[in-house]
C-alpha cells in the first residue's frame, strides 16, 4: 500500500484525467493521496475532490512563490483549516529562487505569509507542508522563532520535495519535521539526495509526486501523477536494503502518523 502524501490533482493537466489517474491507482496500490493547496484561489476546488472521494485529503495554504493571488490573512487560513477533510497547513515556507531584481529585503510579504500559516497551523493544532528553494536558513529561523522548536507544543510537519543539504536535513528532524522525498530521488543526477536518504530515520520519511511535476525514472519527463508513487518507494527501498512494500507500508503509516486527522475522520 502506497500514499502520495503531496500531489495537485485540481491542476489542468491531471483534472481532466482523473477518472484515469484514480483507476491507475488503485492497480498500483495507491490507497491515498493528499491534495496540496496552493492558492486562496482554488481552494475550493481542491477541498470539493477531497470531500468527493474517500480516500483522498487535502490540505489549505498558499505556495510562498505565489505572488499575484490574495494573501490570506490569518482569519482565511484559520477558516480553510477548520473545513472537514483538511489536515494541514500549507504548502507554505520561503522560494527565493527566482528573486529577480529583488532583494532578500523585497521578500519580507512572503516572511509574514509564512508566520501567518505557521500561526494558523499552531492555533488549529495541524501540521505544516513547507515548501524551501534557496531559503533554508531563513525557513528555519522563522520556525524557531514561531515556537516550531521540536518541543512538546510544536506542531511540526514536513518538508516536502525535499533536495537541500544533510545539514538542512538534520536541523529539520531536530525540529520534529519529516522528509519527502519525490521522484527526484531516482534521477541519475540526484546521488547527494540518495546519499541523504540512506540515513533519514525510516520512522520520518514520507514519499510523493509533487505531480504534474517531477515523473520518477524511468517516466521522467512525462506528467506525473499519484499512480507513480511506488517508483519512489522502489528507490528507497533500494538504497535502505528493504522490500518496496515494506517501504510503502512505513511510509504509508508515517503519513497517516503525521496527518493525524486522517486517521479520526475514516
Amino acid at each position: 500500500m502506497y500514499f502520495d502524501s503531496h500531489c495537485h490533482l485540481n491542476f489542468p493537466e491531471l483534472m481532466t484525467r482523473l477518472d484515469e489517474i484514480r483507476r491507475q491507482m488503485s492497480q498500483a496500490g495507491v490507497e491515498r493521496a493528499l491534495l496540496i493547496s496552493t492558492k486562496v484561489e482554488t481552494f475550493e476546488q481542491v477541498h470539493a475532490l477531497a470531500m468527493a472521494h474517500d480516500n483522498f485529503w487535502c490540505t489549505a495554504g498558499v505556495h510562498p512563490d505565489e505572488d499575484q493571488v490574495i494573501d490570506p490573512s490569518l482569519e482565511q487560513l484559520l477558516d480553510m483549516g477548520k473545513r472537514d477533510k483538511v489536515v494541514a497547513i500549507g504548502e507554505t515556507g520561503l522560494d527565493y529562487y527566482r528573486l529577480g531584481e529583488r532583494s532578500l529585503a523585497d521578500m519580507e510579504w512572503q516572511r509574514q505569509r509564512f508566520r501567518r500559516h505557521i500561526r494558523a497551523a499552531r492555533t488549529l493544532g495541524l501540521p505544516l507542508v513547507i515548501h524551501t528553494r534557496a531559503a533554508s536558513a531563513d525557513t528555519l529561523t522563522l520556525l524557531k522563532e514561531e515556537g516550531e522548536d521540536g518541543s512538546s507544543g510544536s506542531v511540526g510537519g514536513v518538508f516536502h520535495c525535499f533536495t537541500e543539504t544533510a545539514e538542512v536535513a538534520r536541523a529539520a528532524l531536530d525540529l520534529g519535521f519529516y522528509i519527502s522525498f519525490s521522484g527526484i530521488v531516482t534521477f541519475k543526477n540526484a546521488q547527494d539526495l540518495r546519499d541523504l536518504a540512506r540515513w533519514v530515520p525510516l520512522d520520518r520519511m514520507l514519499i510523493e509526486t509533487d505531480s504534474p511535476y517531477l515523473a520518477p525514472a524511468p517516466h521522467r519527463g512525462k506528467t506525473n501523477d499519484p499512480s507513480l508513487v511506488p517508483w519512489v518507494a522502489r528507490q528507497l527501498a533500494e538504497i535502505r536494503g528493504l522490500d518496496p512494500l515494506e517501504m510503502g507500508r512505513i511510509t504509508f503509516e508515517n503519513t497517516q502518523r503525521l496527518f493525524h486527522r486522517i486517521t479520526s475522520t475514516t
